[in-house]
C-alpha cells in the first residue's frame, strides 16, 4: 500500500487552476504507484475563500469543479477538500474519489475561531467520521482543527467501502483535539489522514508534532499531516507535510515552502522510513516565508514586477534581497530619492547592492520637489518652528514618486518598514507606507538584522556597513531611529510580550522593564492604529501579527494601567 501526499499549491478561486494542479498531482502518483493521493484541506477552492463562501455561484462553482475533478481522476484513490452546501448549511469537507465516482464525504467536525481562523462565520460543524478501505488498509480523515482543538465526541459511523478495508480522515483542527481521530478509529480506521491549511508562523512545526504525537499515543494509529504551501494575501503556508508511525516516530518530512509530492508506504498499516527533509534554521524559516509571501502575492495578483524604494538602510536592503530571491533580478527595479540629508556612505551602499543584485537602478533626487512644496506653504507656515511636518513631506515625496512609477509601469511597490516601526507608527502615512505589500511588517528590527546576516551567509548582497551603522530615517540632520525610539532590544522585547502574548503593562514592568519605556511603548502602539488598518497587507510570521489576528478599535478610551 503507498500513500501519496500533495503538498500543493492552491490559488483562492482559480477553481480550473486547481482542479489541472490536483489532476497533475494524481496523474504523477498513479506513476509511482501510489494507491492514494491525500490533499491539503479546501485545496479545489484554496484556503481561505472567507466571504466568497457567502455566495451561492461560488459553492455552485465548487460543487461542478469537484465534478470535473472526478472524471479526470480515475487510477488513484483521491482524498480532496472542498466547501459544500447542502440545506441551507455550508460545510468544510472532504471528499473520497475512487473510479471517477465520489464513493464517501467528511465534514469537519472543529471549527477554529481563533487569531487567524473564522471558520464559525462560514461553516457548519460536521458530526461522524468517515472510514474507508483499500487492500487491507483502514484510513481515517479529519481536518485540521478536528485534531487540535477541545469539543464535544463525535458519533462514530461506518461507512461501507469499494474494497475490504477503511481509511479515516481527519480535517486539520479535527485533528488536534482526540474526539474526532477515537471516533474515526472506533469507526474502524487503522491509519489517519490528516488534511491541512495551516498556516506558518516561528516555532509552528514543533507544536504540530507535539500535538500530532498526542494523537497517535492516544488512538494508536500512524497520522499522514499533508499541508498546504503557497502565500495567500498576509498567510503563508509552509508545507512541511510529514507522517508519524504507531510510535510518534517522524517517517517522512516533506520541505518547507515548496510544492512536493511524498510517497508514503505501508506494511501491516504502519509507515515505513522515508525521505527527511533537512530542518532549516529558525531564518532560513522565516526568509522562506517572506520570499514564498512576496512570490505568490504578486505573481497570483497578476503583476508583472515589483518597485523597491531602497535608502542605504538595512530595511530596504533586505527588502530589495527578498524581492530578488522571490522574482528575480529582471523582475525589480530599485529607487534611491537622496535629499540634502542623506549621506553619502547611504548612496555608496545602495549602489553596491543592486550591482550586487543585478537590479535595475534609478535615482532621483527630492530636493527640488521639496524646495518647491516648502515654498508652496510658506505662506500657511509662516512664523512656525520646521518639525515632524517637514519630515513627513519628504517621505511622502517619495511615497508619490514610487506610486507614480508603479502607475505607470503596473509593478507593485513593496513598503520596507518593520514590525517595530509599525507597532510604535515610526513611520509616515502615505510616504513610506505607500504600497501595496508590507514584506517586513511582522519583522521586528532585531529580526531585521538576523535575516540580513542570513541572507548574506547565503552570498554577500548586503554591505556590512548597512548592518553595523545606527539605523536612521535620514530625514534631518543626525538624525538616529533612538531619537524617536528606545533601544530596539528593549522595544522588541516589550511589543513582543504586549503585542504577541497579551502580557499586561503591570507584569511586562515586573519583568524588569523601565516603567517610562514600557508606558512610552504602549502608548506608541496604541496611538497608531489609525496608520495600521491604513497600512498595506504583509506576511505573518509571528503568532500574532498586525493583520487579521490584531482588531483592536481606533476610537478607544481605554487606558492600561501601569502600576
Amino acid at each position: 500500500m503507498k500513500i501519496a501526499i500533495g503538498q500543493m499549491n492552491a490559488t483562492v478561486g482559480d477553481l480550473s487552476g486547481n482542479v489541472a494542479r490536483i489532476a497533475e498531482f494524481a496523474e504523477r502518483a498513479r506513476r509511482l504507484g501510489a494507491d492514494v493521493l491525500v490533499t491539503p484541506e479546501l485545496a479545489l477552492c484554496g484556503y481561505p475563500p472567507e466571504d466568497l463562501l457567502l455566495r451561492d455561484e461560488f459553492l455552485e462553482a465548487c460543487d461542478e469543479a469537484l465534478r470535473e475533478l472526478a472524471a479526470r481522476v480515475r487510477d488513484v484513490t483521491l482524498v480532496v477538500g472542498h466547501p459544500r452546501a447542502e440545506e441551507g448549511k455550508r460545510y468544510n469537507s472532504a471528499s473520497i474519489i475512487q473510479g471517477g465516482k465520489i464513493i464517501g464525504l467528511y465534514d469537519k467536525v472543529r471549527l477554529p475561531n481563533y487569531t487567524v481562523f473564522d471558520e464559525e462565520r462560514y461553516f457548519e460543524p460536521g458530526a461522524r467520521p468517515f472510514v474507508f478501505g483499500i487492500d487491507g488498509v483502514t484510513f481515517g480523515v479529519n481536518i485540521c482543527e478536528d485534531t487540535w482543538g477541545s469539543q464535544g465526541p463525535a458519533t462514530a459511523r461506518r461507512r461501507s467501502s469499494v474494497r475490504d478495508e477503511r481509511v479515516g480522515i481527519n480535517i486539520c483542527a479535527d485533528s488536534w483535539n482526540a474526539e474526532a481521530p477515537r471516533a474515526a478509529r472506533d469507526a474502524g480506521a487503522r491509519v489517519l489522514l490528516v488534511l491541512n491549511a495551516s498556516p506558518y508562523h516561528v516555532g509552528k512545526q514543533t507544536v504540530r508534532y507535539d500535538i500530532m504525537r498526542e494523537r497517535v499515543a492516544e488512538t494508536g494509529m500512524p497520522l499522514v499531516y499533508v499541508n498546504m504551501v503557497g502565500g495567500q494575501d498576509e498567510l503563508v503556508f509552509d508545507g512541511a507535510s510529514f507522517v508519524l508511525n504507531r510510535e510518534g516516530v517522524v517517517t517522512h518530512q516533506l520541505p518547507m515552502f515548496e510544492e512536493a509530492l511524498g510517497l508514503v508506504t505501508l506494511t501491516d498499516g504502519d509507515p515505513q522510513r522515508g525521505e527527511l527533509a533537512p530542518k532549516l534554521s529558525t531564518e532560513a524559516e522565516v526568509y522562506g516565508a517572506l520570499v514564498t509571501g512576496v512570490r505568490d502575492y504578486i505573481d497570483k495578483n497578476g503583476f508583472p514586477a515589483a518597485i523597491v524604494g531602497t535608502s542605504g538602510g538595512v530595511d530596504s536592503a533586505l527588502t530589495l534581497a527578498i524581492a530578488v530571491d522571490a522574482l528575480g533580478a529582471n523582475r525589480v527595479r530599485a529607487v534611491m530619492m537622496p535629499s540634502q540629508y542623506t549621506a553619502g556612505m547611504s548612496v555608496e551602499d545602495a549602489r553596491a547592492e543592486v550591482e550586487a543584485l543585478k537590479v535595475r537602478y534609478t535615482e532621483i533626487t527630492i530636493k527640488p520637489i521639496f524646495d518647491a512644496f516648502l515654498a508652496a506653504l510658506a505662506s500657511e507656515f509662516k512664523g512656525m518652528p520646521a518639525d515632524v511636518t517637514e519630515e513627513n513631506l519628504q517621505s511622502r515625496i517619495r511615497g508619490t514618486l514610487l506610486m507614480a512609477l508603479s502607475n505607470k509601469t503596473g509593478a507593485l511597490v513593496l513598503t520596507t518598514g518593520n514590525k517595530s516601526e509599525m507597532g510604535t507608527g515610526y513611520a509616515t502615512l502615505y510616504g513610506d507606507m505607500a504600497g501595496g505589500f508590507g514584506v517586513l511588517k511582522d519583522i521586528n528590527k532585531l529580526m531585521v538584522y538576523r535575516l540580513a546576516r542570513y541572507r548574506n551567509s547565503v552570498s554577500p548582497v548586503i554591505p556590512q556597513r548597512v548592518i553595523e551603522r545606527a539605523p536612521s530615517a535620514e530625514l534631518r540632520p543626525d538624525q538616529t531611529d533612538q531619537d524617536s525610539l528606545p533601544p530596539y532590544a528593549v522595544l522588541d522585547a516589550i511589543m513582543e510580550a504586549y503585542v504577541e502574548n497579551d502580557v499586561s503593562p503591570k507584569k511586562i514592568i515586573e519583568y524588569g522593564f523601565a516603567p517610562a519605556d514600557v508606558e512610552r511603548v504602549v502608548r506608541l502602539v496604541r496611538g497608531s492604529e489609525y496608520k495600521r488598518r491604513q497600512a498595506p497587507v504583509g506576511v505573518r510570521i509571528t503568532p500574532r501579527g498586525f493583520g487579521k489576528d490584531w482588531r483592536y478599535p481606533i476610537t478607544n478610551k481605554f487606558r492600561h494601567r501601569f502600576d
